[in-house]
């Protein structure tokens, strides 16, 4: 197959949501689909024996909860589909927004009875910022639910994007019936049976009398909805969806099997193929025969066995190539990749080649950071993976003074990962952590007792902003070193941090010091 054809084929997006509108479970069953699971079964009964495959910690299998994002991918119908499926947990949100920065489009899963939630919002801000074209999945149609017009109004208002469904439901909770797919003309009735995938009847012609043998006196309103539905919402456009301006909507139930392969067959025929990203010098575009990456992501101990860590990398342009030497453009070093990985969660396998699109995993030893840029030997830095200002601060303190190489050596990798963010206080050199959810230190501390054998404790810290600074006069930046020294810290990689009391405090700099710049992300 020619490079182009391959780059043509690719698809790859994150799944995001709040926590419980069932992301995890559409992955599993997107996955079911795409013959990456053999065995048909719910997410509920599977996490008895091994919780959800995207969900691959023992964290994560104890709470429930995804705490990282996941990287799965499988063949679908001639396309590859490439899943990133992200941290429903507020806690976790920083990891969500630097996983959009490598994805081309997203399914954002809504609650059918709860509707969109602040933490939907959020994202959508992201996916609105960076132009990410959106699909919505409207979960959990078999237990009750509001109108699905006043949800539609819900998501056009919150989100701030234009919507048209796709597919619409016949009823909800009880009394769900199925869901009739606009998209190609054909309905599908739901039997609540997790091992049956129903076939669907190609009805082109909606008015068609036999509608009735179906679904019996929901014929008519469906007949009557749908004609609400043209005469309400847009021709579905595929380029305003491709631009970030109009949001696909589907309807069923992840947990039955219900309503996933029609999402699945639409979301390969209308969603971009690899996109040009931008860097601090060009664009690259994907057909590009240079190869160039990004690391948005890196996991310590992905095998716990083997203390494995892999650095997550996003294929931008040209083809990837085992054995050959790439260049970490941060280092000015050139390194083989001998064992390039393509994942399914932590199941992982030895790749020959990649392209655009695709994301690999690279065996670490500590070379690789977040944000690094991966080539053939340009010199280009791709930009948007920021590191943003915590908003809960605590000392890390050794509880076991006999595994103090192991709690160093633990804190260092899993700060690498983006976890959280370390800070060294210039005042007395203590280490600070600074986090965005109390959840977080929670998985740190477990992390570091049962990957590392450390222990820690954390000492609160009443701290309002951590702020990187800069400024290009040398005498004003050690005035304000010296004046604030008490407040000064350094962050992982060695920039100078102006750590806050409070908002007042935070102001009171900022007047003081005109030619001071105070930055809330690290990328700057």
């Amino acid at each position: 197959m020619s490079f182009l054809k391959e780059i043509q084929r690719r698809r790859t997006f994150g799944i995001v949501s709040h926590p419980d509108a069932g992301k995890t479970t559409l992955t599993e069953k997107l996955l079911l689909f795409g013959g990456a699971i053999r065995v048909a079964g719910a997410v509920k009964s599977n996490k008895i024996k091994k919780g959800a495959t995207s969900d691959f910690m023992e964290i994560e299998r104890q709470r429930g909860i995804s705490v990282a994002t996941s990287v799965m991918g499988f063949e679908y119908n001639g396309y590859k589909v490439n899943i990133l499926d992200t941290p429903g947990h507020q806690d976790f949100q920083e990891d969500t927004f630097r996983t959009l920065t490598a994805v081309d489009s997203v399914i954002i899963v809504i609650d059918a009875a709860k509707g969109v939630e602040p933490q939907t919002e959020k994202l959508m801000n992201v996916c609105r910022m960076r132009k990410t074209p959106v699909i919505v999945f409207v979960n959990k149609m078999d237990r009750p639910a509001g109108d699905p017009f006043t949800l539609m109004d819900e998501i056009e208002d919150q989100l701030k994007i234009k919507v048209r469904p796709l597919s619409w439901p016949i009823n909800n909770g009880p009394d769900f019936k199925g869901v009739y797919n606009i998209f190609n003309r054909s309905l599908k009735l739901f039997t609540p049976d997790i091992q049956e995938i129903e076939e669907r009847i190609k009805f082109e012609d909606i008015s068609d009398p036999t509608l009735e043998d179906h679904i019996g006196e929901d014929a008519d309103v469906l007949r009557e909805e749908l004609e609400l539905v043209e005469g309400i919402y847009p021709e579905f456009n595929n380029e305003d969806y491709l631009s970030g301006e109009l949001a696909p909507v589907f309807f069923g139930s992840a947990l039955y099997n219900f309503g996933v392969q029609e999402l699945l067959d639409s979301f390969v025929k209308i969603a971009p193929t690899p996109q040009p990203s931008e860097t601090e010098e060009r664009v690259v575009k994907p057909e590009e025969k240079g190869f160039t990456g990004f690391v948005f992501k890196i996991h310590a101990n992905i095998d716990p066995n083997h203390r494995s860590r892999i650095a997550f990398v996003k294929i931008c342009s040209g083809k990837f190539e085992r054995n050959k030497m790439y260049k970490n453009v941060r280092l000015g070093k050139s390194f083989r990749i001998s064992s390039p990985t393509a994942f399914m969660a932590s199941q992982k396998e030895i790749v020959e080649e990649a392209f655009p699109g695709d994301i690999i995993g690279v065996p670490d030893t500590g070379n690789y950071i977040i944000g690094d840029t991966v080539t053939d030997g340009e010199d280009i830095h791709f930009k948007g993976l920021p590191s943003f200002s915590p908003e809960m601060f605590r000392f890390v303190e050794n509880a076991d003074p006999m595994k103090s190489k192991q709690l160093a050596k633990g804190v260092d990798q899993l700060m690498d990962e983006g976890v959280a963010q370390l800070f060294t206080s210039a005042f007395n050199g203590r280490k600070i952590i600074g986090t965005v959810g109390q959840l977080q230190f929670e998985v740190i501390q477990y992390r570091l007792e049962h990957e590392y054998g450390a222990k820690c404790r954390f000492e609160p810290l009443s701290m309002h902003k951590a702020c990187w600074i800069e400024c290009n006069d040398e005498k004003v930046l050690t005035e304000f070193k010296k004046r604030k020294h008490q407040k000064m810290a350094k962050d992982k990689l060695g920039r100078d941090v102006f750590m806050a009391d409070s908002a007042f405090i935070l102001q009171m700099a900022q007047d003081e010091f005109k030619d001071i710049k105070f930055h809330f992300t690290s990328e700057f």
